[in-house]
């Protein structure tokens, strides 16, 4: 009798974590908002491989560089996996103003953006970047693929940074006016190369920085409600568990 009630506690708990499992499948978003910038990254598993999308989500005008959100940091719990650059493109629905050249073809603007891992001296001591300016952190061999949209052929500075979803395209200042091409509003990433075994809950210590450099505008991202449920089920999980074994009396 004790042990149909193990058996049962345990085929319990295993319905439990495959249902915790199916809403890892989801993706996982933190956002941040602070005065007149906010944004949000949703992190993904596509096809084995990790999708981030970027969107600048604040309702304010971009007027100046350090209004335009330049990147985005993260840590990866657990493991460190190098993974390699796939792709940058414009998400759907979003576009580029200030180039002369016009929209890049296929919407790639991988030749703008770089991604590196193993970075020091990021906020919340996080590892990973994705970034379309140097911070003295990202070079030319972090470039996604792509052609060079804006010389030089190096993240550099503000070119190609994300402007806020409710930006006037004829206002603004000649750092972002005079460019060479700034994206609105939001840029999907494609990572491969994830490992075995690799979950989206393992993704934290999330901000996103503006401007050009390291000293201007960073504001530290949460989990959405969503992501946040998802990742309490992990642990409300360990302690039903718990709670289950005690209430066995062998």
């Amino acid at each position: 009798m004790q042990i149909s009630k193990v058996a049962s506690a345990v085929a319990t708990a295993m319905l439990v974590l495959g249902a915790a499992q199916v809403a890892h499948a989801t993706p996982v978003t933190f956002s941040a908002a602070s005065d007149t910038r906010a944004a949000s990254a949703s992190f993904d598993l596509v096809g084995g491989n990790l999708q981030v999308v970027l969107t600048n989500t604040s309702t304010f005008d971009t007027l100046v560089p350090t209004d335009l959100l330049t990147a985005v940091f993260f840590d990866i719990a657990g493991s460190d996996p190098t993974l390699t650059r796939i792709s940058a493109t414009l998400t759907s629905g979003s576009s580029v103003f200030y180039d002369p050249d016009g929209q890049p073809a296929g919407g790639v603007v991988g030749g703008e953006w770089a991604y590196a891992a193993g970075v020091t001296g990021l906020p919340l001591g996080a590892h990973y970047g994705i970034s379309s300016t140097g911070l003295d952190k990202f070079g030319p061999d972090d470039l996604f693929p792509g052609p060079d949209l804006q010389a030089p052929t190096s993240p550099d500075g503000p070119q190609y940074g994300i402007l806020s979803a409710g930006d006037d395209t004829a206002t603004g200042n000649t750092g972002v006016l005079g460019s060479g091409g700034m994206i609105k509003n939001s840029v999907t990433f494609l990572l491969g190369s994830v490992p075995t075994g690799f979950s989206l809950s393992q993704i934290g210590s999330v901000s996103f920085q503006y401007g050009t450099a390291l000293g201007e505008p960073n504001i530290s991202a949460i989990p959405e409600p969503e992501t946040y449920a998802m990742l309490l089920a992990g642990l409300g999980l360990m302690g039903f568990v718990a709670r289950r074994r005690r209430k066995v009396d062998f």
